[in-house]
């Protein structure tokens, strides 16, 4: 076996730039057959879209404005071009955003990131992000499959479930988020149940800090991280360096400058950009809200694509919490609903290597009985619990902030 899932990962950057700009005109010409691509690009020629200089030129498109866009051309807000029939699987996520499913193997693209972190074909994967509506489960599910491994479909939740699964099929590998990794090594231990078959992980979708990391490794469970979007796939991925995130291949990623689609300066921070090369659903410059910044060089485990520090923070106050994008138009919906409440104030924070949620609202009256209201209202809007904290009126900030996330970087 050898370190690289194929030779594309080792190519020369100049030789992997070439193909990608290559093949961009066509993707391009084909996305603009779609209504909403092709307002957007009017006036574009595709086939002067060769270099990142020219797609520098091209607009953005906000993954924030999408559930906009999607509710008022549904089910994809006229950028995608075929019937939702043609594709394999249909998804929803908060917003809510339609995520379609493409019929060819891996459209994920995770099988590299999966093999990164030492997953081999023949191996047993229990996965344990969520199969319900939204692609998290499917994302590795089809990933793992294309690698030719085994998947346990478990979900997350309900460890004595798991702990049978665990004891029965044996899994060498974990994918899920680092938390319930951590929730799931802590309830086996305290039963005096074996999971000790479970030697190597992918996590995603939940901060995974050095704490966290140094633990789940001192359990024996060889822990890397994946970063991707339910529209995108994975995007990025560690290697065994553990020294940044190589990009995906079959993707073009910018960092530009936040509130731009100016590119940023070598190692500055800037918001990821992704245009992708799929003709039947691509994605032309998307910008997802996410910041990060370049290493320098290659990776030490020589594939040869960009390297991100990984995930640094957002350009807007959409946030990922447990796997799951919180909005600030879902806080608005949420002031909707309560009428009595002043100014809202979602915090994130951490506790216990968990993500947590405290929604701050400015209250009148303040009672039990409406704060269990609010807290049914938060599950029920974001799909995720959380604290409700009622304050006296004027005591949040005036600074237009919705959404605090006071978790640090990994």
């Amino acid at each position: 076996m050898t370190d690289h899932y194929d030779a594309l990962e080792t190519r020369p950057p100049a030789a992997r730039e070439a193909e990608l700009f290559s093949r961009l005109p066509e993707v391009l010409r084909k996305a603009m057959a779609a209504p909403a691509y092709a307002e957007r690009l009017r006036g574009i020629d595709p086939a002067g879209v060769t270099s990142r200089a020219a797609l520098a030129g091209l607009p953005l498109l906000r993954k924030s404005d999408l559930p906009a866009l999607h509710k008022s051309s549904p089910p994809f807000g006229g950028l995608v071009s075929v019937a939702p029939g043609s594709f394999g699987r249909l998804f929803t996520s908060p917003g809510p955003i339609f995520e379609p499913e493409a019929t060819h193997a891996d459209p994920w693209r995770g099988a590299r990131a999966l093999y990164a972190a030492g997953f081999r074909p023949g191996d047993v994967v229990l996965n344990t992000f969520s199969y319900h509506l939204t692609p998290g489960g499917f994302i590795f599910d089809a990933s793992a499959r294309a690698l030719g491994c085994a998947v346990i479909p478990a979900g997350p939740g309900n460890t004595e479930a798991q702990f049978e699964l665990i004891e029965a099929y044996r899994p060498v590998g974990y994918s899920g988020t680092p938390d319930f990794l951590k929730i799931l090594l802590d309830a086996a231990a305290s039963a005096g149940r074996d999971v000790s078959s479970i030697r190597r992980a992918l996590v995603s979708g939940a901060a995974f800090p050095a704490s966290l990391q140094q633990e789940i490794k001192s359990r024996g469970v060889d822990a890397y991280q994946a970063f991707g979007t339910a529209d995108l796939g994975l995007i990025a991925f560690e290697t065994a360096s553990h020294e940044g995130m190589v990009v995906n291949e079959e993707l073009i990623m910018e960092i530009v400058r936040p509130g731009t689609g100016d590119p940023v300066a070598p190692g500055d921070v800037g918001e990821i950009v992704v245009t992708t090369l799929d003709p039947h659903h691509p994605w032309i410059r998307l910008a997802i809200g996410d910041l990060t910044a370049a290493l320098p060089g290659p990776s030490p485990c020589g594939r040869s694509n960009m390297r991100i520090k990984g995930w640094m923070g957002r350009a807007d106050q959409t946030t990922k919490v447990k796997g799951m994008f919180v909005r600030p138009e879902q806080i608005a919906e949420i002031g909707k609903r309560h009428p009595e409440l002043g100014r809202l104030r979602l915090v994130v924070s951490r506790e216990a290597e968990a993500d947590v949620m405290t929604l701050r609202c400015e209250c009148a009256s303040p009672s039990g009985e409406l704060q269990g209201e609010i807290a049914a209202t938060l599950r029920a809007v974001a799909k995720l619990g959380g604290q409700v904290e009622l304050v006296g009126p004027g005591l949040l900030p005036n600074d237009g902030k919705v959404i605090a996330d006071e978790r640090k970087p990994a």
